[in-house]
């Protein structure tokens, strides 16, 4: 059976990250932090046989994609490919509101994101349903074109939550006991029947001083 190895990667940190401040689908570039540790990623990947790299088209995630290219030891062959499928939950009009602001203005809103509601989605936004549906059908697109092969995905945090959730087979509901880490390397196996977990988490690219990737807890 033929199946595509995925290295997925959660985005470096954003000044939005530290603000607690929900980014959803608007376009938030990289911190410092965020930059060093996106070059930190494309180091610990350099080595690694990668035939293509596809990035949410949101430029956290963009700038995090061209790091690990321009780091790969074959980097004057690997471009970026840019892909909406990738890009955050939309979160409509929570978007620009830091948790705080969302608990004290729409306290039922932040009753059912944090109850991890299926089918609740913030006005003009998607809902953990729509979410994975879009997922799946994502990766299952990309990952289908690269049998025997691997590639990188770099997205988001609830990006790859979705992704976890889909390789594990968790509920949508079901609280998350998985760190969702900034410029965190995970590790996927994706065959027709679905994706499967290799490994997840791996972090030990960044254990210097500021560069502790901070948890996705906004899924």
């Amino acid at each position: 059976m033929q199946a595509t190895r995925i290295i997925a990667i959660r985005h470096g940190e954003t000044p939005w990250n530290v603000d607690t401040r929900i980014q959803g689908q608007l376009d938030i570039g990289l911190n410092d932090t965020g930059k060093w540790q996106a070059r930190r990623v494309g180091y610990a990947l350099r080595e690694e046989p990668i035939t293509a790299i596809y990035s949410s088209d949101l430029a956290r995630a963009f700038e995090t994609a061209h790091a690990i290219a321009q780091g790969h030891a074959r980097a004057a062959q690997l471009g970026v490919v840019g892909h909406t499928g990738l890009r955050e939950r939309h979160f409509g009009h929570l978007q620009g509101q830091t948790w705080a602001e969302i608990e004290s203005g729409w306290p039922e809103d932040a009753k059912r994101w944090r109850g991890r509601d299926p089918h609740w989605s913030p006005v003009g936004g998607e809902s953990l349903t729509v979410l994975r549906e879009r997922i799946a059908t994502c990766v299952h697109a990309l990952a289908s074109q690269h049998l025997g092969e691997q590639i990188v995905l770099v997205a988001h945090g609830g990006v790859t939550d979705a992704l976890y959730r889909l390789a594990t087979q968790q509920s949508l509901d079901a609280p998350r006991t998985w760190h969702l880490g900034n410029a965190a390397i995970n590790r996927l196996l994706w065959t027709p029947q679905g994706l499967s977990l290799v490994g997840w988490g791996d972090v030990s690219h960044l254990e210097e001083a500021d560069g502790t990737p901070r948890d996705e807890t906004t899924t």
